[in-house]
Protein backbone atom coordinates (compact mmCIF):
# COMPACT_ATOMS: atom_id res chain seq x y z
CA UNK A 1 0.00 0.00 0.00
CA UNK A 2 1.45 3.20 -1.21
CA UNK A 3 2.27 5.63 1.73
CA UNK A 4 -0.32 8.24 1.44
CA UNK A 5 -2.91 5.82 1.87
CA UNK A 6 -1.15 3.64 4.91
CA UNK A 7 -0.93 7.38 6.79
CA UNK A 8 -4.52 8.18 6.25
CA UNK A 9 -5.74 4.49 6.95
CA UNK A 10 -3.63 3.67 10.45
CA UNK A 11 -5.74 4.24 13.62
CA UNK A 12 -4.24 7.09 15.91
CA UNK A 13 -0.97 6.97 13.81
CA UNK A 14 0.44 10.48 14.54
CA UNK A 15 1.76 10.95 10.51
CA UNK A 16 -2.01 10.81 10.21
CA UNK A 17 -2.84 13.58 12.37
CA UNK A 18 -0.16 15.73 11.34
CA UNK A 19 -1.22 15.03 7.77
CA UNK A 20 -4.66 15.73 8.16
CA UNK A 21 -3.59 18.75 10.34
CA UNK A 22 -1.39 20.03 7.48
CA UNK A 23 -4.01 20.25 4.91
CA UNK A 24 -7.19 20.22 6.99
CA UNK A 25 -5.71 23.61 8.69
CA UNK A 26 -5.40 25.17 5.24
CA UNK A 27 -8.59 23.57 4.34
CA UNK A 28 -10.66 25.23 6.90
CA UNK A 29 -9.39 28.55 6.11
CA UNK A 30 -8.91 28.39 2.30
CA UNK A 31 -11.23 25.70 0.73
CA UNK A 32 -14.25 28.41 0.91
CA UNK A 33 -12.62 30.78 -2.24
CA UNK A 34 -14.92 29.58 -4.64
CA UNK A 35 -18.37 30.55 -5.47
CA UNK A 36 -21.14 29.35 -2.43
CA UNK A 37 -22.65 26.23 -3.73
CA UNK A 38 -25.21 26.07 -1.35
CA UNK A 39 -26.05 26.42 1.81
CA UNK A 40 -26.79 23.51 4.76
CA UNK A 41 -29.99 22.99 5.38
CA UNK A 42 -31.41 21.39 8.57
CA UNK A 43 -32.37 18.55 5.90
CA UNK A 44 -29.04 18.23 5.24
CA UNK A 45 -27.47 17.91 8.65
CA UNK A 46 -30.46 15.65 9.29
CA UNK A 47 -29.60 13.19 6.90
CA UNK A 48 -25.86 12.98 7.75
CA UNK A 49 -27.20 11.38 11.00
CA UNK A 50 -29.58 9.22 9.88
CA UNK A 51 -27.28 6.50 8.04
CA UNK A 52 -26.90 6.27 4.09
CA UNK A 53 -30.72 8.07 3.02
CA UNK A 54 -30.83 9.02 -0.65
CA UNK A 55 -30.42 12.82 -1.25
CA UNK A 56 -31.21 14.55 -4.29
CA UNK A 57 -28.13 14.37 -6.45
CA UNK A 58 -27.04 17.76 -8.73
CA UNK A 59 -24.12 16.72 -10.90
CA UNK A 60 -23.35 12.16 -11.10
CA UNK A 61 -25.80 9.17 -11.42
CA UNK A 62 -26.92 7.31 -8.43
CA UNK A 63 -24.38 4.69 -9.58
CA UNK A 64 -21.86 7.28 -9.58
CA UNK A 65 -22.38 8.98 -6.47
CA UNK A 66 -22.11 5.25 -5.22
CA UNK A 67 -18.40 4.99 -6.24
CA UNK A 68 -17.12 8.37 -5.29
CA UNK A 69 -18.74 7.74 -1.58
CA UNK A 70 -17.04 4.55 -1.34
CA UNK A 71 -13.48 6.20 -2.73
CA UNK A 72 -13.77 9.03 -0.65
CA UNK A 73 -14.62 6.55 2.47
CA UNK A 74 -11.41 5.36 1.93
CA UNK A 75 -9.05 8.35 1.29
CA UNK A 76 -10.09 9.32 4.91
CA UNK A 77 -11.58 6.16 6.71
CA UNK A 78 -13.61 6.37 9.93
CA UNK A 79 -11.31 5.35 12.81
CA UNK A 80 -10.00 5.27 15.81
CA UNK A 81 -9.41 8.73 15.63
CA UNK A 82 -12.72 9.76 14.58
CA UNK A 83 -15.26 10.04 11.57
CA UNK A 84 -13.91 10.54 8.22
CA UNK A 85 -14.87 11.60 4.78
CA UNK A 86 -18.34 9.81 4.58
CA UNK A 87 -19.59 11.13 7.54
CA UNK A 88 -18.35 14.55 7.09
CA UNK A 89 -20.45 13.90 3.55
CA UNK A 90 -17.20 14.75 1.52
CA UNK A 91 -19.03 13.25 -2.14
CA UNK A 92 -21.87 15.61 -1.11
CA UNK A 93 -19.31 18.52 -1.37
CA UNK A 94 -17.66 17.28 -4.53
CA UNK A 95 -21.15 17.13 -6.41
CA UNK A 96 -22.73 19.74 -5.24
CA UNK A 97 -19.46 21.86 -6.69
CA UNK A 98 -19.43 20.38 -9.63
CA UNK A 99 -22.31 22.26 -10.66
CA UNK A 100 -20.87 25.61 -9.67
CA UNK A 101 -16.57 26.01 -8.77
CA UNK A 102 -15.65 22.71 -10.10
CA UNK A 103 -17.54 22.45 -12.86
CA UNK A 104 -14.45 21.87 -15.39
CA UNK A 105 -13.88 18.51 -13.48
CA UNK A 106 -17.02 17.10 -14.11
CA UNK A 107 -16.16 15.26 -17.37
CA UNK A 108 -12.91 13.70 -15.68
CA UNK A 109 -15.23 12.76 -12.62
CA UNK A 110 -17.37 10.45 -14.95
CA UNK A 111 -15.16 9.04 -16.79
CA UNK A 112 -12.98 8.38 -13.82
CA UNK A 113 -15.19 6.67 -11.84
CA UNK A 114 -16.19 4.57 -14.80
CA UNK A 115 -12.50 3.76 -15.41
CA UNK A 116 -12.27 3.38 -11.88
CA UNK A 117 -15.21 0.61 -11.61
CA UNK A 118 -14.09 -0.92 -14.44
CA UNK A 119 -10.44 -1.45 -13.00
CA UNK A 120 -11.99 -3.11 -9.65
CA UNK A 121 -13.75 -5.65 -11.83
CA UNK A 122 -10.54 -6.15 -13.97
CA UNK A 123 -8.50 -6.54 -11.26
CA UNK A 124 -10.35 -7.80 -8.13
CA UNK A 125 -13.24 -9.25 -9.82
CA UNK A 126 -16.04 -6.93 -8.63
CA UNK A 127 -17.06 -3.20 -8.89
CA UNK A 128 -15.44 -0.94 -6.50
CA UNK A 129 -18.25 -0.93 -4.14
CA UNK A 130 -18.57 -4.72 -4.13
CA UNK A 131 -15.05 -5.27 -2.88
CA UNK A 132 -13.60 -5.10 0.64
CA UNK A 133 -12.03 -2.15 2.46
CA UNK A 134 -8.31 -4.10 1.69
CA UNK A 135 -9.22 -4.19 -1.94
CA UNK A 136 -10.50 -1.07 -2.11
CA UNK A 137 -7.43 0.50 -0.76
CA UNK A 138 -5.05 -1.64 -2.87
CA UNK A 139 -7.30 -0.51 -6.13
CA UNK A 140 -6.86 3.11 -5.16
CA UNK A 141 -2.71 2.75 -4.63
CA UNK A 142 -2.55 1.29 -8.30
CA UNK A 143 -4.40 4.48 -8.88
CA UNK A 144 -2.35 6.74 -6.84
CA UNK A 145 0.88 5.04 -8.52
CA UNK A 146 -0.72 5.29 -12.08
CA UNK A 147 -0.88 1.43 -12.50
CA UNK A 148 -4.00 1.38 -13.38
CA UNK A 149 -4.75 1.92 -16.90
CA UNK A 150 -7.98 3.25 -19.32
CA UNK A 151 -7.74 6.62 -17.34
CA UNK A 152 -7.67 10.20 -19.00
CA UNK A 153 -5.05 11.47 -18.61
CA UNK A 154 -3.83 8.66 -16.47
CA UNK A 155 -5.02 7.45 -12.63
CA UNK A 156 -2.67 8.85 -10.96
CA UNK A 157 -4.55 12.27 -12.05
CA UNK A 158 -7.89 11.08 -11.09
CA UNK A 159 -6.74 10.00 -7.89
CA UNK A 160 -5.19 13.53 -6.89
CA UNK A 161 -8.07 15.11 -8.09
CA UNK A 162 -10.13 13.58 -6.09
CA UNK A 163 -8.27 13.30 -2.87
CA UNK A 164 -7.98 16.84 -3.15
CA UNK A 165 -11.26 17.72 -3.73
CA UNK A 166 -11.96 14.81 -0.39
CA UNK A 167 -10.17 17.45 1.88
CA UNK A 168 -11.95 20.39 0.44
CA UNK A 169 -15.26 18.45 1.97
CA UNK A 170 -13.15 17.26 4.98
CA UNK A 171 -12.80 20.49 5.69
CA UNK A 172 -14.04 23.42 4.11
CA UNK A 173 -16.73 25.66 5.89
CA UNK A 174 -20.18 23.77 6.46
CA UNK A 175 -21.74 25.80 4.13
CA UNK A 176 -20.61 24.27 0.87
CA UNK A 177 -22.33 21.06 1.50
CA UNK A 178 -19.19 19.39 3.74
CA UNK A 179 -17.57 19.57 6.70
CA UNK A 180 -20.91 17.85 8.03
CA UNK A 181 -21.71 18.59 11.84
CA UNK A 182 -18.14 20.23 12.12
CA UNK A 183 -16.09 16.50 11.90
CA UNK A 184 -13.69 17.94 9.77
CA UNK A 185 -12.83 20.87 12.26
CA UNK A 186 -12.91 18.39 15.12
CA UNK A 187 -10.65 15.89 13.42
CA UNK A 188 -7.82 18.20 13.42
CA UNK A 189 -8.73 20.12 16.46
CA UNK A 190 -9.54 23.56 14.68
CA UNK A 191 -11.59 25.56 17.05
CA UNK A 192 -13.71 27.66 14.43
CA UNK A 193 -13.97 31.16 12.71
CA UNK A 194 -13.21 34.25 14.93
CA UNK A 195 -13.67 37.70 13.49
CA UNK A 196 -11.77 38.83 16.42
CA UNK A 197 -9.06 36.96 19.10
CA UNK A 198 -9.68 38.55 22.53
CA UNK A 199 -6.52 38.44 24.43
CA UNK A 200 -7.35 36.04 26.89
CA UNK A 201 -8.28 33.53 23.98
CA UNK A 202 -4.35 34.24 22.68
CA UNK A 203 -2.95 32.54 25.70
CA UNK A 204 -0.81 29.19 24.85
CA UNK A 205 -1.95 27.93 28.54
CA UNK A 206 -5.46 26.14 27.90
CA UNK A 207 -7.28 25.79 24.48
CA UNK A 208 -9.48 28.24 22.78
CA UNK A 209 -13.16 27.97 22.88
CA UNK A 210 -14.72 26.11 20.62
CA UNK A 211 -17.02 28.06 18.25
CA UNK A 212 -19.62 26.15 15.61
CA UNK A 213 -20.59 28.29 13.32
CA UNK A 214 -20.44 28.85 9.73
CA UNK A 215 -18.78 32.18 8.32
CA UNK A 216 -21.87 32.53 6.82
CA UNK A 217 -23.21 32.79 10.04
CA UNK A 218 -22.04 36.16 10.82
CA UNK A 219 -23.54 39.22 9.60
CA UNK A 220 -20.74 40.76 7.29
CA UNK A 221 -20.98 37.84 5.36
CA UNK A 222 -24.03 37.37 2.46
CA UNK A 223 -25.16 33.89 1.50
CA UNK A 224 -26.57 34.86 -1.53
CA UNK A 225 -24.38 33.68 -4.63
CA UNK A 226 -23.17 30.65 -6.25
CA UNK A 227 -25.94 28.59 -8.43
CA UNK A 228 -28.68 27.81 -7.23
CA UNK A 229 -31.97 29.29 -6.01
CA UNK A 230 -31.85 27.27 -2.69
Amino acid sequence: MSNTIQKINQPRDPSRREMLKRVGAAGAIGATVAVPVAQVTQQAHAQSNSGNLREALEVLTAAESDVLEAMVARIVPTDNNGPGAAEARAAHYIDRALTGPLAGSKAAYVSGLAALDDYAKSSKGALFTKLGAADQDAVLTDLEKNVAKNFRPNSAAFFNMVREHTMQGMFSDPYYGGNANFIGWDLIGYPGIRMVVAPDEQSMSKPPKVLRQSAYDQAMFSKRGGNHGH
